[in-house]
């Protein structure tokens, strides 16, 4: 049955696999890396743009390595995972001043490169340099879990290892990255999570989940994913021509972004003025402020966590004492912050976003 399913999904892919992407066939480890890294968390879709606006403003990595760190993350807002960007980065000065430019060529020196895994230095490694290592990705644990029945959870120790140990027995080691592209393919256009093309399926004959009825109950998950909500409202202060803005630091979302002023409660606030006077007082003091506008709510869905909250805008006469560590930028220059969507979303949406409201 393994050899069969490698040598039909190989036909099908030499026959019928139409799907096209910019970096299919590509051999440049850079940009391999660079779509591999974009398409983390990411539907592609969403990503192409992405890819095509990176590989303009970095054709090589050394461009990536010597830009500065406010740029790239202009360039990647709105993509999310804002973690990815960073690592990124250090990866890019990484491969330029230890290799000197050149992307490393083993599996396991991939693998160590900050934000790769394995699904990724596998990809790198097959595409880039042919090396026998099976990706692993949704697209494949769903091919396999259909084609041979398994009800071991994908998330779990046990699940794992088997479909790690499944991918690399059927792995064309000779031609490991057509192989890759192939079964991701396969995955994404005929073996779909919703509505899957069974009826069109070369492997339809001997899929087991396909003969038992199982298709739309694998494959299995252990965890459920929790999820929590946060209030986040910002408070964007004037002060003459200029606003309050801090980048984000900590481990939390969006790190190395930038935002406004920021207050969160432990729960959604009552809507108003009268609401948001006592809590402006708190954050200026004695310092006299006027209240111009209170956006409707916000709400953000992201994998963890659901962000509800609202933007308020203000004007006083001084940065407060209580505000030190934002800085005070001038509004025409705010087009070059790297923001999280939600207040890059915002800002677009102003008939002027240079001007603010």
């Amino acid at each position: 049955m393994k050899p069969d399913f490698t040598k039909k999904l190989l036909a099908w892919n030499r026959d019928f696999n139409t799907r096209t992407m910019p970096w299919k066939g590509e051999k440049n480890p850079y940009k391999i890396w660079l779509s591999e890294i974009i398409l983390q968390q990411t539907r592609v879709e969403q990503g192409l743009a992405y890819y095509h606006r990176f590989i303009e403003a970095f054709p090589t990595i050394q461009d990536l390595a010597a830009a500065p760190e406010q740029q790239v993350f202009k360039l990647w807002e709105g993509l999310g995972y804002y973690t990815r960007c960073k690592n990124l980065i250090a990866t890019a000065i990484f491969i330029c001043k230890e290799h000197n430019g050149q992307f490393p060529d083993a599996y396991e020196s991939i693998l160590s490169l900050k934000g790769v895994g394995p699904y990724t230095a596998a990809a790198i490694g097959s595409f880039a340099f042919n090396l026998p290592h099976a990706v692993i990705d949704g697209n494949v644990l769903r091919v396999l879990s259909r084609y041979f029945g398994i009800s071991t959870p994908i998330d779990s120790n046990a699940g794992k290892k088997l479909y790690s140990l499944l991918a690399s027995e059927l792995l064309d080691k000779a031609a490991a990255g057509v192989y890759n592209q192939a079964i991701m393919d396969f995955g994404a256009v005929i073996c779909k999570p919703q509505l899957p093309l069974c009826k069109i399926c070369p492997q339809k004959k001997e899929c087991q989940a396909l003969q038992h009825g199982m298709v739309k109950l694998l494959p299995v998950k252990e965890k459920q994913l929790q999820k929590k909500t946060r209030w986040l409202y910002y408070f964007i202060v004037h002060i003459k021509d200029a606003v309050l803005v801090r980048k984000r630091t900590g481990k939390d979302i969006w790190e190395n972004l930038y935002e406004f002023v920021l207050y969160e409660p432990a729960a959604l606030l009552e809507p108003g003025e009268k609401i948001m006077q006592p809590v402006i007082k708190k954050m200026l003091g004695k310092q006299a402020f006027t209240i111009k506008t209170i956006s409707p709510v916000f709400r953000q869905q992201l994998t963890h966590q659901t962000i509800i909250g609202q933007f308020i805008e203000l004007e006083t006469s001084a940065v407060p004492a209580g505000l030190k560590k934002y800085e005070l930028v001038k509004k025409t220059t705010l087009i070059n912050y790297p923001f999280p969507k939600t207040i890059a979303a915002y800002l677009q949406q102003q008939s002027n976003p240079m001007q603010l409201f």
